[in-house]
């Protein structure tokens, strides 16, 4: 059975002790490690190539989001942020980080976001992490994109571009969620946008963009921001900057 290849960084002990007690016995779990500060965090990454990171925000050397912005595209795990201040949510979500657990974080909460790891990383038509793969974007049917063209396996997949769930920004690359896979492309988030109907996919902050119709549900958060809940059941918080112009759009479909 594939197992995913995990690591640990932050710089408390006892927070590194308590994730890796939380993941032991979990049979889809390999820990391949730790670190206690920023730069040992980038060289074991780029040494051990994960596909899992708990990643602490504030640590010597480097914080969280520095050493994200060290990493090529094709080295970025996926990441769960660990952090004891709430602030760093929204910049958080716009590294395109798959959760954040605010400490002092419960069993119930963890065993969660380590469930959305999974429903990502061990689904067999996903992308393996890191790997940019062979998508395309086809000519557009009309004024925007009307299919992408991903090549896997020998294999070649074709999804009209309103089965696009979510996107977000990886460096030179986008990730494109459909609900059961996840490819890489390679393009701007800025780039496809321009491609994109505006009236269906809207950008929620600076490194994401959501097709409206695969909203399930909106709540809204302190500040003007608002956290998204899809078809798929990920979750995704916009930032109060695009907030408005989302639920123009929501309110147009509807």
């Amino acid at each position: 059975m594939s197992k995913i290849r995990t690591l640990i960084i932050d710089d408390e002990p006892f927070s590194r002790e308590r994730v890796r007690r939380l993941l032991t016995g979990d049979a889809e779990i390999e820990i391949l490690g730790e670190a206690g500060d920023g730069i040992e965090a980038v060289r074991l990454i780029k040494d051990k190539s994960p596909a899992l990171v708990f990643l602490d925000v504030q640590m010597p050397g480097r914080d969280g989001f520095e050493v994200l912005a060290e990493l090529a595209p094709e080295e970025t795990p996926v990441v769960i942020f660990l952090t004891a201040y709430d602030r760093y949510a929204v910049k958080a979500f716009e590294t395109a980080a798959l959760d954040y657990l605010l400490k002092p974080f419960d069993e119930e909460r963890f065993e969660k976001a380590v469930a959305r790891a999974k429903s990502i990383l061990l689904k067999p038509s996903a992308s393996a992490a890191g790997q940019p793969g062979e998508s395309e974007i086809l000519p557009p049917d009309g004024e925007y994109l009307g299919r992408v063209l991903v090549k896997k396996s020998g294999r070649v997949y074709f999804f009209n571009a309103d089965e696009i769930e979510w996107v977000e920004a990886y460096g030179n690359y986008v990730r494109l969620h459909f609900e059961t896979a996840t490819y890489l492309l390679r393009e701007t988030i800025s780039g496809l946008e321009t491609r994109l109907d505006p009236q269906k996919f809207v950008r929620v902050h600076r490194s994401g963009l959501v097709n409206v119709a695969r909203i399930r549900e909106i709540e809204t958060l302190f500040g003007g921001r608002a956290r998204l809940t899809l078809q798929s059941g990920a979750e995704l918080e916009t930032s109060r900057r695009f907030n408005r112009k989302l639920l123009e759009t929501v309110g147009k479909n509807n």
